[in-house]
């Protein structure tokens, strides 16, 4: 990578190989790894040159190119397998390769900020950021106060042989069988170990940086048991980025997310499989010594303090929130576009017409279109060109946007107000008071209200794209849009967006059936101890996939409204929607004839991800208008930010 290096692991050693350019070689790389190997082990024989080896992909065992370039045939978190010739036909496994591109280690930068958790203030937006990692971790005094007491709680129970849940007992079914104290130790490890039962691809870098963190949030709050060296070394671990190994699928959300969360334990216990930016994937215990760290020696009660917890709906909660707050405000500028290549009319979004119904959501989306159409302050010469035509009113699709958006805004709003206080509630069992000097077992660890909530935002956002592919609809069908069929010249010839209107109805009718929600189904677990759950982990992971198809959709939507604008020119329509097609003309050209869409569509997405969802409201939490500055749009790329809204469309 440039001007970075390359971790390999050579049987339990770690070598370090410096790669400058990733159009270095496959042969090279082997050879450099061969030359740091010999030099090292002197007595290995054979000068690098002549020693012949192949070098092959640890995933499909695929055998790479020799001459191939590195940037050409590795992805990010590759693992390369060198391999010696013995004889004629045979090749011994020497070492392991593990690669990560240059990509992600440009995007990737240790954090300089701190953010202090104290298991009480955290929220979404921290939450995503602090996966992303734009910061180290710390704990506050009053946290470590917390911490500290809480452990001496545990430490007294094991002295005095005391029958408590989780610290002298099994788990489950077991609760009734008393653990011998020479046993505990034991009992914790294998808590861990026999809990790290998921499948599934991984959770990526970011997110598991999101679940890291927030299991270390619910364990400063200092109900869960857990003593301040544990904690500290979990801590330096998420501040080095080494991440464990986590299956995205094996959640029931009842009693604590306990495969994910064991999975995550288990890497820090130097157990399994762990990823850093500095080292790629490997073993964990290799991992941690790259970093100078030490696997968790786990005492009485951390092993459940670490895996009993609804942190694995929550991060991914978090994301879906967030995520979904941005797209919502980005809808509300797509559609506004719509409305004005459509040629449709403002009177729909008239201040006086949406305090006769008084929902906040509804009168915010209202005053966004205001905003964005046609106004003494920006003026349109689409919406000029009609001015006087014989239109009474639009479809649904445009002029119920602030009923639909409206709606879709409250529930986001409702489910972040859930999920905040989740990621700061105490969702260990069993619970240990320090105040009182005493655990008590309860149920906190049942992950029905984030579920629930997850769920609701499913079906709330889903709207989005479900009112976006009928505005597609509208700009492509002619005898709706008074526009070429399928926005593209030649039709016939050309298909234009045929196929790309076909693609949004497909998420569309996919997010129908993700809408279905997880949290009505339960099944028994736990031979009946654990008799009804939440499901609430499929509740977040899928969630997620709703709001990613809203994305895609929407994406498509705003192609297709610029494209529509290439045939009203040379009429211009509002500043701020102006600013927003220069964007989208910035990574997309316009569609003169037919081509590969995939790229375009993937291109706007990245977009819309890419933008910091600030709509700048001029409301705060849907209270009252504030005194509210120009719209304006980032020219700088490739974000789009809509930063601040305009005045209100006067006399509206």
């Amino acid at each position: 990578m440039r001007n970075g290096v390359r971790q390999l692991g050579v049987l339990d050693e770690w070598l370090t190989v410096p790669c400058k350019d990733l159009t270095c070689t496959v042969h090279w790389l082997g050879l450099e790894a061969l030359r740091r190997y010999t030099k090292n082990k002197p007595d290995n024989g054979d000068p690098v040159n002549e020693v012949c080896f192949t070098m092959r992909k640890c995933q499909g065992k695929g055998v790479l190119d020799p001459d191939d370039t590195l940037e050409e045939v590795l992805e990010d978190n590759d693992f390369v397998e060198l391999s010696l010739k013995e004889d004629k036909d045979n090749f011994s496994p020497l070492f392991i390769v593990s690669c990560l591109c240059a990509s992600y280690r440009k995007k990737y930068q240790e954090p300089k900020e701190y953010l202090y958790l104290d298991g009480n203030t955290l929220t979404t937006g921290d939450v995503v950021n602090l996966g992303k990692g734009m910061y180290k971790i710390k704990l506050t005094k009053e946290a470590e106060n917390n911490v500290k007491q809480s452990w001496e709680v545990v430490e007294n129970v094991v002295k005095e042989s005391k029958v408590v849940y989780g610290i002298t007992t099994g788990f489950g079914k077991f609760a009734q069988t008393v653990i011998p104290s020479e046993k505990i130790v034991e009992l914790q490890e294998n808590v861990v170990r026999s809990s790290a039962a998921g499948v599934g691809k991984p959770l990526n870098p970011e997110r598991a940086r999101m679940l890291l963190a927030l299991r270390i949030n619910a364990l400063a709050k200092g109900y869960s048991g857990i003593s301040p060296d544990t904690l500290h070394q979990i801590i330096e671990a998420y501040n080095a980025s080494c991440l464990s190994f986590i299956p995205e699928k094996g959640t029931v959300g009842a009693s604590g997310d306990l495969a994910p969360l064991s999975h995550l334990a288990l890497g820090l216990m130097g157990e399994g499989m762990m990823w850093s930016p500095k080292c790629g994937w490997a073993d964990a215990k290799h991992i941690l010594q790259a970093h100078g760290l030490k696997p968790l020696s786990l005492k009485a009660k951390e092993g459940l303090a670490l895996i009993n917890g609804t942190q694995l709906i929550t991060s991914l909660g978090s994301e879906a929130v967030e995520r979904a707050k941005a797209i919502a405000r980005q809808a509300d500028i797509i559609a506004a576009l719509t409305l004005e290549v459509l040629k449709g009319s403002a009177n729909a979004f008239d201040k006086d017409i949406h305090r006769l119904r008084s929902h906040p959501g509804q009168e915010e989306v209202a005053f966004r279109f205001r905003s964005l159409l046609d106004s003494h302050l920006y003026p349109s010469e689409i919406a000029e060109s009609h001015r006087n035509c014989n239109k009474v009113q639009d479809a649904y699709t445009l002029r119920c946007c602030p009923q639909v958006h409206g709606i879709v805004n409250e529930t986001i709003a409702f489910v972040k107000n859930i999920i905040n206080k989740e990621i700061n509630s105490a969702t260990d069992n069993p619970m240990v008071f320090s105040e009182r000097g005493v655990t008590l077992s309860g149920g906190n660890f049942h992950g029905e209200y984030p579920a629930k909530a997850l769920d609701y935002l499913a079906i709330g956002v889903h709207e989005l794209a479900s009112i976006s592919e009928r505005r597609i609809e509208r700009l492509c069908n002619p005898s709706l849009s008074e526009l070429p069929a399928f926005l593209v010249s030649e039709g016939g010839l050309n298909c234009g967006f045929m196929v790309a209107h076909c693609t949004a109805a497909a998420l569309v009718s996919e997010n129908k059936v993700l809408c279905h929600p997880s949290s009505v189904d339960s099944l028994s677990t736990s031979a009946a101890t654990e008799d009804h759950v939440s499901m609430g982990g499929w509740a977040a992971r899928k969630a997620l996939k709703v709001v990613k198809h809203v994305e895609q959709v929407l994406s498509i939507e705003l192609l297709a409204a610029c494209q529509a604008l290439e045939f009203l020119r040379p009429l211009k329509t509002t500043e701020p929607l102006e600013r927003v097609y220069d964007l989208v003309r910035s990574v997309v050209r316009p569609l003169t004839k037919d081509r590969f869409m995939t790229p375009d569509i993937e291109a706007v997405h990245r977009l819309l991800l890419e933008e910091n969802a600030s709509v700048g409201c001029c409301k705060s939490s849907y209270g009252e208008v504030q005194k509210a500055t120009p719209f304006t749009i980032t020219s700088r790329q490739p974000r789009w930010s809509v930063r601040s809204m305009a005045q209100p469309f006067c006399g509206a």
